[in-house]
């Protein structure tokens, strides 16, 4: 009995049909796949500190100290913090009754004198009541028991969600207490012949990645302290909120100051009106600001960590943003940073070959 090779048809039918099935897979468990993805991501932010403290202690009780600090440290954040944006929030609802002021006095009057427009006067209560409608119409709100019941069936949602996030320190701690055998492991399955290069260009994405999230963690958290004083200091009342998202969005270049400035601009129309002093210092503030992210803190905390130009920058922003949304947009600097060290390296690769001296031509020019 003659073994009779296989079809190269139905093997190719095979291989496609086996990849297809395992990206169904993939995407059926991703509610199960965010949570290791999540906290591998963490392990490896964690493990430098880890890797650190286990020079003395083992390791496990350098895992739970790290635990220990990083709690206690948001314990202490979220002491101080809750009780601010409580009444920075307190602060902002007041805003309401000026907000609908703003709108009948201003742009309700604007629009009756100078278009053919006709908006409807907006009150409190009215606006209440529209609110309410509004819930009742989309949300099938049909009286309290419907409402009771909807809440209770989010509720058991966040609570299987609140599973998932609970399960991702655990999950950290494993990825931590085994990470080297995990990568010892990885790098025994590279080919002999790859292992020295491939070990090279790993460790340099490492360094690339550890070098700018460090660094932009710092960028944010002094932006945000920049931007958060100043609004105070002018006599902002949602000045600390403002500031603090300006600093957190500046992780996606220019959105920080998008944002900060239109929502700075926004509050100082509603508190102190049409004020040119106001307006012209918020802008000061926020010019200072970038002035200090774009000649300080980055050239001093990131330098040329990634390697990129201005317009690759902006470049890789928005193709993020086109292929994966928001967070493309969060992702698009650190794979960017991956990326230049890969292409650094093929390039270099690309003119140690015989073609790119001249030794050799592609079949395609070569003259017959």
């Amino acid at each position: 009995m003659t073994n009779q090779p296989i079809d190269l048809f139905f093997r190719r039918l095979f291989i496609v049909t086996t990849l297809v099935m395992v990206l169904v897979l993939l995407y059926l468990m991703m509610p199960v796949i965010i949570p290791f993805v999540f906290a591998f991501v963490l392990a490896y932010l964690f493990n430098p500190l880890v890797k650190r403290l286990s020079k003395y202690i083992k390791r496990w009780i350098a895992i739970l100290i790290v635990y220990s600090t990083i709690t206690l440290g948001m314990v202490l954040l979220l002491w101080w913090l809750i009780p601010t944006l409580w009444n920075q929030l307190q602060a902002a609802w007041d805003y309401l009754p000026k907000v609908l002021n703003w709108y009948n006095e201003v742009v309700r009057e604007w629009f009756t004198n100078n278009t053919r427009m006709r908006l409807p006067e907006l009150e409190s209560k009215g606006f209440s009541e529209t609110l309410v409608d509004y819930m009742q119409t989309n949300y099938k709100f049909a009286d309290a028991s419907t409402m009771m019941s909807h809440i209770i069936s989010s509720s058991m949602n966040f609570i299987n969600n609140a599973g998932l996030i609970v399960l991702v320190p655990i999950l950290t701690f494993y990825f931590l207490f085994n990470w080297d055998q995990r990568l010892h492991t990885w790098k025994m399955a590279i080919p002999a012949a790859y292992n020295k290069k491939f070990v090279q260009i790993a460790r340099e994405c490492d360094q690339a990645l550890m070098a700018f999230i460090k660094g932009q963690l710092l960028v944010m958290v002094l932006l945000g302290v920049i931007y958060a004083v100043q609004l105070q200091l002018i006599g902002l009342e949602l000045g600390l909120i403002i500031g603090m998202v300006a600093g957190i969005a500046s992780f996606v270049p220019y959105l920080g100051f998008g944002i900060g400035f239109i929502a700075a601009i926004i509050a100082c129309l509603f508190q102190f009106g049409l004020d040119w002093t106001y307006l012209s210092l918020i802008t000061g503030a926020f010019l200072i600001g970038q002035a200090a992210e774009g000649y300080i803190l980055q050239p001093l905390l990131l330098g040329d960590k990634i390697g990129l130009s201005p317009l690759w920058v902006i470049f890789s922003v928005l193709a993020g943003a086109s292929l994966l949304g928001f967070v493309g947009m969060l992702i698009a600097l650190p794979v960017s940073a991956v990326l230049n060290v890969l292409l650094r390296h093929l390039f270099a690769y690309y003119r140690s070959t015989d073609f790119y001296k001249g030794h050799k031509q592609l079949t395609l020019f070569e003259k017959k």
